[in-house]
């Protein structure tokens, strides 16, 4: 594990923290490799309910790729290769994870970065945030996979708008375009966040599976999509402990207190 990369449970949400705020959180070859570790560790651990991803520090969440790194990770293509089966192992794995993720995003969410907040299910963004991709102003390729990403989230036009011009937008206009699930003040971030992973983290976990589930196939083409894998995840719910706890917890106007089996 590279020092870049913090890992960190609270309760049963597993945090994921880019740590490079000298360089406003860019990312380093090792620094995919070590989130793409976190992620299947945090996606293997039974307590883990929630996965939540941010940046160190004040100023950035991801500020997209170390570009002081491309002469050493992407100046050949054998080296381009390499780096990008790396991020995109990682990116993958966080947008198919079956379990529920959120990105609490405080600065800039630039290029990969921005990418990574896209391929969490809920973004909640500071206010002073700022959002772009740059590929067209430094001639970088963007891939259809991560092209198509976007346009789920704040549709064509508006992805047309982000990616020819290469511009920055403000949280206003992302809430606006539909790429934040809520914006607030820098000092409410932390409390917003907690309450969110909180909420999710408490409900029955194989209903936010199977939510998730559904998710995952209403994302695909419709020739692609394997509807008896959202049909089993259902009826997991229904032959569950946790539906008899839910059914006897509301009789007993009660808490449930869910064990995910």
């Amino acid at each position: 594990m590279t020092d870049k990369i913090l890992t960190e449970k609270k309760g049963a949400v597993g945090w994921i923290v880019f740590n490079n705020p000298a360089r406003h959180n860019a990312v380093s070859l090792e620094m995919w490799q070590g989130a793409d570790d976190a992620l299947r560790r945090f996606q293997d651990d039974d307590g883990v309910r929630l996965i939540a991803i941010t940046g160190a520090g004040e100023q950035s969440f991801i500020s997209g790729a170390d570009i002081s790194k491309f002469e050493d990770e992407r100046a050949q293509a054998e080296a381009v290769a390499t780096y990008d089966k790396v991020s995109t192992g990682f990116v993958e794995a966080l947008a198919t994870t079956e379990k529920p993720t959120l990105a609490r995003i405080n600065g800039f969410c630039l290029g990969g970065g921005l990418n990574v907040a896209l391929c969490c299910d809920l973004r909640i963004a500071a206010e002073g945030s700022q959002f772009g991709i740059p590929a067209a102003k430094l001639g970088l390729g963007y891939s259809y996979k991560n092209f198509r990403r976007l346009v789920d989230v704040i549709g064509l036009a508006n992805a047309r708008e982000i990616t020819f011009t290469g511009e920055r937008i403000n949280t206003t206009r992302a809430y606006e375009m539909g790429l934040l699930n809520r914006v607030v003040d820098r000092a409410a971030l932390d409390d917003t966040v907690t309450g969110m992973t909180e909420t999710i983290a408490a409900n029955a976990p194989l209903t936010v599976r199977a939510f998730k589930i559904n998710a995952l196939e209403h994302a695909k083409d419709p020739a692609d999509r394997d509807i008896q894998r959202s049909r089993d995840a259902v009826k997991a719910c229904f032959d569950s402990e946790d539906y008899i706890e839910g059914r006897h917890a509301f009789m007993e106007k009660r808490k449930p207190d869910f064990k995910g089996h």
